[in-house]
């Protein structure tokens, strides 16, 4: 028997109220769950599951809502979409056609821009971490800004920028030392954390880099971490930027660009959360003084709400008075983020008849073999059957970028809906794939 109903008194918010803070998401009297003018359960019959469903009409306008916002705060800003949170080329496309650049970390997500149409000059190359490979490719394509972390770095990229006979546009991050307040494995503002120039060497660092052969300085970068829920911590990162910014023009240096970097957080609970007015309003009233052209590297705001994980129940297991356990499909192979950030999705029914179900509390996991593979503990969600149909909300960001082979379980399908057409934007992995690129040694074939 399952363990009574019982919700705490914070209770989360129920599928209900889930859909409709999400006007891209309708309950189907017949068709159930429906994202944007396609029912999920279509999509599952015709691509299986677990799989990945992102709405194009939902990021083009999440695109345009910050484009809107950096607007009427009067600011010349551009926006750079972090690759990171999902490099799909279907969604880089969908950007690309809106106007967006790219913040890249990668030579990977460098090459995935490029393929998907975005110009090189719109391409930002964050990273603490670029290799000598990396800092050529980023050189020979022209990309429009290279953000250096380190003496290091610098050295290096002067190095390879005279050996090739290019001028490398550098902004220098600067590590602010401010708390975003949010979880510490996604904070990046810090001293104490790995990326940036340290606050106090930050103006001797830049005079440096405008005596380099093959380093043409441009500005400042700020970046302070991921998931941010307050304008605050950005208006105090700012504020030093800007500071910053009047001490290196005394010394008659140039600073053209401020790169404000990415971080701004969504609502994956019914927690408040900084809309893109408020950040607007924290750049204008900090660096909007400053002459400077501002550059902002979005991800998770853009694609995170954009995207569900679908997924079907593979059965319920109860034992004795302990609440029952869902085991789904998908897993933490899939979407990690619970598992590696504790990290809290809603969880809503597909089916009409389910979503009007009165709940139970169960605990909602995956079939891999480790006890962190769950979703949620505790959780109220309706009585499910094998086989009924479940969405993971708000995956659009870091699930199927952060997913692996694990459990040699093949990557699920992504889909891709526009209004009221979807198609595959990648095909579910074959599973003789995950085996296709090793080799055994000729000693070991007898």
């Amino acid at each position: 028997m399952s363990e009574p109903l019982s919700l705490p008194d914070n209770p989360d918010p129920t599928a209900a109220e889930l859909i409709a803070a999400r006007p891209f998401l309708t309950r189907d009297t017949l068709d159930g769950l429906t994202l944007e003018g396609v029912p999920l359960a279509r999509i599952a019959a015709a691509c299986g599951t677990p799989c990945w469903v992102y709405g194009a009409g939902v990021l083009r306008g999440r695109f345009r809502a910050l484009r809107a916002a950096l607007d009427a705060a009067g600011l010349t800003a551009h926006i750079h979409y972090a690759v990171k949170a999902n490099g799909n080329l279907a969604i880089l496309r969908v950007l690309a056609a809106e106007g967006a650049g790219a913040d890249v970390v990668s030579g990977g997500e460098l090459g995935r821009a490029r393929a998907a149409g975005i110009d090189a000059t719109g391409i930002v190359f964050s990273g603490v971490g670029k290799t000598e490979a990396e800092l050529s490719l980023a050189l020979a394509e022209g990309v429009g800004q290279i953000n250096v972390e380190s003496a290091e770095e610098l050295d290096q990229l002067s190095a390879i920028a005279s050996r090739l006979g290019r001028v490398a546009p550098v902004a220098l991050r600067v590590n602010p030392d401010v708390d975003a307040g949010t979880h510490a494995k996604i904070t990046t503002g810090r001293a104490e954390n790995k990326f940036g120039i340290a606050w106090a060497d930050a103006a001797e660092f830049y005079a440096r880099a405008a005596s380099l052969p093959g380093i043409a300085p441009v500005g400042l970068a700020v970046h302070i971490g991921s998931q941010i829920l307050s304008a605050a911590p950005y208006r105090a990162a700012f504020t030093r930027i800007a500071e910053l910014v009047g001490g290196l023009r005394a010394r008659g240096l140039t600073v053209r660009v401020v790169d404000c970097g990415g971080g701004l957080g969504i609502g994956y609970r019914d927690e408040p959360t900084c809309p893109p007015t408020a950040l607007a309003g924290a750049m204008r009233e900090t660096l909007g003084d400053l002459g400077v052209t501002l550059a902002l590297e979005p991800g998770r705001w853009l694609i995170g709400p954009a995207g569900v994980l679908l997924t079907k129940v593979i059965r319920v297991k109860r034992q004795g008075t302990i609440r029952p356990f869902v085991v789904l499909d998908a897993a933490m192979n899939d979407l990690v983020r619970p598992a590696m950030y504790e990290a809290w999705h809603g969880i809503v029914p597909v089916a009409a008849a389910d979503l009007v179900r009165a709940p139970e509390i169960a605990d909602i996991v995956g079939p891999v073999c480790e006890t962190g593979d769950t979703f949620a503990r505790g959780r109220a969600l309706a009585p499910l059957a094998p086989g009924a149909l479940v969405a993971i909300l708000d995956a659009g960001a870091y699930g199927a970028a952060m997913s692996s082979t694990y459990n040699a379980r093949p990557l699920a399908a992504e889909v891709l809906v526009d209004g009221d057409r979807f198609d595959v934007i990648r095909p579910r992995q074959d599973e003789a794939a995950l085996w296709a690129g090793e080799r055994v040694p000729e000693w070991l074939n007898g």
